[in-house]
């Protein structure tokens, strides 16, 4: 089991970089058109993530609601899990 997670982990960490790599390409290597780009994706899905709180019902959801950071999320995983 520890190899297959080794495994996991080592993709994660190529996709990344493919990820990385292909930001960057898509922007003839200006790192910083491709940081101005992520960070106005980024707020666009914020501000996507916003109206979706808004139209949502807590019934739908059954209480879930949005979270937006990522350490909190990680945070409240843990805590309905344990």
């Amino acid at each position: 089991m520890f190899a297959a997670q080794e495994a996991t982990q080592a993709d994660a960490v190529d996709l990344a970089a493919d990820e990385f790599t292909a930001a960057l390409a898509w922007h003839n290597g200006d790192a910083v058109a491709t940081i101005r780009t992520l960070l106005a994706d980024c707020r666009h899905l914020r501000e996507q993530l916003a109206l979706a709180e808004i139209s949502m019902s807590l019934g739908f959801t059954r209480g879930w609601r949005p979270c937006r950071e990522p350490a909190a999320a990680t945070m409240e995983r843990s805590s309905a899990s344990g």
